[in-house]
């Protein structure tokens, strides 16, 4: 979630240490471009920060009114499942044609249309009319923020390659704070606006249309538009290596898929679970906003702890624990320990940015991390579409949280079995010898 971009730069392109003793790179969408000039450069530093702020709101401010959403559309338990269930549907669908699309018109113009996809989605869905035109929109909308998630690491190490870091903790930080922000405050800005879900929701395509100003600016230089700035090759394939008989690969594709289930459940119903407990609307939305911002610390503690452990299994089990001593809470008392119980699930969010980090250490060579990410990621993404579905139809039908909250802890078991299997030390390539 909001310390995505800082670990997906290391572990899709470390590789055996080069000369200096630095990891080398391998050579991919991400080679450095040409050293854009001090225009170029505050451009590109405004439009990946105006960027980075517009990749989550869409999905935590529908959080923040979901149940506004439902009454006004109609729309069942059911179905208010399927929609939360939309985001890593979308992620993983269309995050798989940013690479194809970025090496045919360039990331920055890609992105620009990714910034316009966004504006449009959260401009018209709130007024489409029904639940199949709000579904249709909101489609739109993720398609933009999948494109543009996987293409900004790509600008950040094109454009940046010797200040990598500091972007990646700028984007990380915008992508947070934009996260946070439309959880927390949606709500009281909708009742500012005079109460309607739908000016509630539509307002947040002002912000999605200013990130489009920069980044047409980016495409007209063609030094940042055009894929011929720097000629670019796709990475040897790691020969060889069958993923799907590893159990790494798995381990690490279950771990993702489980995580990122709890993430979309929390960010999609974790507002409604603190209302439905009596809590205010906005009081709702700023609890959110603090199991959204706890990842912007933990983004930089989180990798840099887990890169000097040879096994990862420890740091799963912790992150584990502190997860179901929130679902515990939020069962048993989920007014009264409220603040507590949101700390306590935003750390264990941030199995995100170890997830990450582990696909970059199970591999020796820069291909097989590739690979080892693109089988992780997207099955990944395909393993975590139920689990927002089947708490929305546990509340349709129970009327209640209490079964939806035992689901999300039950998903935390299996997650920490997986991830034990995946922080073991030892990679891909040795499973193949082994099997050889």
């Amino acid at each position: 979630m909001s310390n995505e971009p800082q670990t997906q730069i290391q572990q899709i392109r470390l590789s055996p240490p080069g000369p200096s003793g630095a990891p080398a790179l391998t050579k991919s969408l991400d080679s450095p471009g040409p050293r854009p000039g001090v225009w170029l450069t505050r451009l590109l530093v405004v439009g990946l920060v105006l960027a980075a702020l517009n990749l989550r709101p869409a999905i935590t401010s529908l959080g923040a009114l979901l149940e506004e959403v439902r009454d006004g559309l109609h729309m069942s338990g059911s179905v208010a499942g399927v929609l939360t269930s939309v985001p890593p549907f979308c992620f993983a669908l269309f995050g798989f044609a940013a690479p194809r699309l970025a090496r045919r018109f360039g990331p920055g113009a890609v992105v620009c249309a990714g910034m316009v996809a966004i504006t449009a989605g959260l401009l018209i869905r709130p007024f489409a009319g029904g639940t199949a035109g709000f579904l249709a929109a909101s489609a739109v909308a993720l398609m933009g923020i999948a494109v543009s998630n996987v293409l900004m690491p790509v600008i950040v190490k094109r454009y940046f390659p010797d200040r990598v870091g500091t972007m990646t903790g700028l984007y990380s930080m915008a992508l947070a704070l934009g996260t946070a922000a439309a959880a927390a405050v949606t709500v009281p800005m909708t009742e500012a606006l005079g109460g309607s879900w739908r000016t509630g929701l539509g307002v947040w395509a002002v912000l999605a249309a200013l990130a489009v100003v920069p980044w047409l600016g980016l495409v007209r230089d063609r030094s940042a538009s055009s894929s011929r700035a720097a000629p670019v090759s796709a990475p040897a394939p790691a020969s060889g290596l069958r993923l799907g008989r590893s159990r790494t690969a798995w381990g690490l594709a279950c771990f993702f898929g489980l995580q990122a289930t709890g993430a979309y459940i929390a960010m999609g119903w974790m507002p409604q679970i603190f209302r439905d407990a009596g809590i205010s609307a906005g009081t709702a939305g700023l609890l959110l906003a603090v199991t959204m911002v706890m990842g912007v610390p933990l983004a930089f503690v989180i990798p840099r702890t887990a890169a000097r452990m040879k096994n990862q299994g420890p740091i799963v089990i912790a992150l584990g624990l502190c997860g179901l001593s929130a679902y515990a809470g939020l069962y048993f008392a989920p007014a009264e320990g409220a603040w507590v119980w949101a700390v306590l699930l935003g750390i264990s969010n941030c199995s995100f940015p170890l997830a990450l980090t582990m696909i970059g250490m199970r591999s020796r060579t820069g291909a097989g991390v590739v690979r080892l990410s693109a089988f992780a990621q997207s099955t990944g993404y395909l393993i975590s579409i139920p689990g927002p579905l089947l708490v929305g139809v546990l509340y349709q039908h129970t009327g209640g949280p209490g079964l939806p909250i035992a689901l999300m802890a039950t998903f935390l078991l299996p997650q920490m079995v997986a991830g034990v299997v995946a922080g073991r030390d030892r990679t891909i390539e040795d499973e193949a010898r082994m099997r050889d």
